[in-house]
């Protein structure tokens, strides 16, 4: 018996799995929002909101503190393949793409939301040079950064572009190309560095939509204004991912590829200041094309796509402590 946990302890180091013993827990809430996938998750203000997927869907808001969901205003346009950011209490949809398979087009202007007038506005054009969707993007003061995405679809032209948006002069300026380019993945603000990790190259136009999975996870930053590269790559290299920042963590869960049918369950972080990699309890249910959202501690994660590719699409959400 000594011998087995020994055996036990052993395995989780070398695997590097959390040897916290809480698990995801499907959160059971008064009522369901739509099935959705290829969307974005983000929190405001408290709340917890679900926009966008493929075909056009209402916005759709979880406020924790009555554990029901309230549907909003319908979508101006379908929006989809995009990292919802939260500005100045507001949702801002950017480096999105509309229409169907596989030659999706991005969105030319940014598309904002204001949760307390239930309304959509129209904001920045993007410049037509710098236009592309499912990017990273993520805040950093009053700037917006968008990195990598893909300017054809899942058809072809996958770019390492990285921007910046002042959103105080309305200036656009492009920034040092990433190492490499990627798309369907999540750009995190840690510790100020900006982190680019999972994703693919999209690349139906030689059939390889799935397959050219990215494991390398590069960094920019902002003291040196360089891109540097983490020299231990993503564990389960992944497309259509969800990232999020906890400290000087980077965590990055979801996912799909080629290596099984079933959406990836697995949930790994990065130490940043040591470079190494651990892993927290897999999801109940893999998802891919959604979000992820750190609040008060949970990490909370919802809708999605159970298999890769189109479906089935999921409402459900699931919880876990993490501090």
């Amino acid at each position: 018996m000594k011998y087995f946990f020994s055996l036990v302890l052993l395995l989780i180091s070398i695997t590097g799995f959390s040897q916290s013993s809480d698990q995801w827990t499907e959160v059971e809430t008064t009522n369901y929002p739509l099935p959705r996938h290829e969307n974005s998750f983000v929190e405001n203000n408290g709340k917890f909101y679900l926009l966008g997927g493929r075909g056009i869907k209402p916005i759709e808001e979880y406020d924790p503190k009555t554990n029901t969901w309230k549907t909003l205003a319908m979508a101006p346009i379908e929006f989809h393949h995009f990292q919802a950011i939260s500005f100045k209490n507001e949702i801002y949809v950017i480096g999105a793409l509309t229409g169907g398979y596989p030659h999706e087009t991005p969105l030319t202007h940014f598309l904002i939301f204001n949760p307390k007038t239930n309304t959509w506005r129209e904001g920045a054009e993007i410049p037509e040079n710098r236009r592309r969707g499912s990017a990273g993007v993520l805040t950093r003061g009053d700037k917006i950064y968008m990195v990598c995405g893909i300017v054809d679809g899942h058809y072809a032209d996958f770019v390492p572009w990285f921007d910046e948006y002042d959103t105080k002069t309305g200036e656009w300026t492009v920034l040092p190309d990433a190492p490499r380019p990627r798309d369907h993945f999540g750009a995190v603000l840690v510790e100020d560095k900006i982190y680019a990790a999972g994703g693919r190259t999209s690349h139906a136009e030689i059939g390889k939509v799935l397959d050219l999975v990215i494991p390398e996870v590069d960094f920019f930053d902002f003291k040196t204004n360089q891109w540097n590269t983490v020299e231990a790559g993503l564990p389960t290299p992944r497309g259509g991912t969800s990232s999020i920042a906890n400290g000087k963590y980077l965590l990055v869960m979801n996912g799909e590829s080629t290596v099984q049918e079933a959406s990836h369950a697995e949930v790994e972080v990065l130490d940043t200041r040591t470079g190494t990699w651990s892993r927290l309890p897999d999801l109940k249910q893999g998802r891919h094309g959604t979000g992820v959202i750190y609040y008060k501690g949970k990490l909370y994660v919802a809708a999605g796509s159970a298999k890769r590719g189109g479906g089935p699409e999921l409402n459900t959400m699931e919880v876990l402590e993490w501090k």
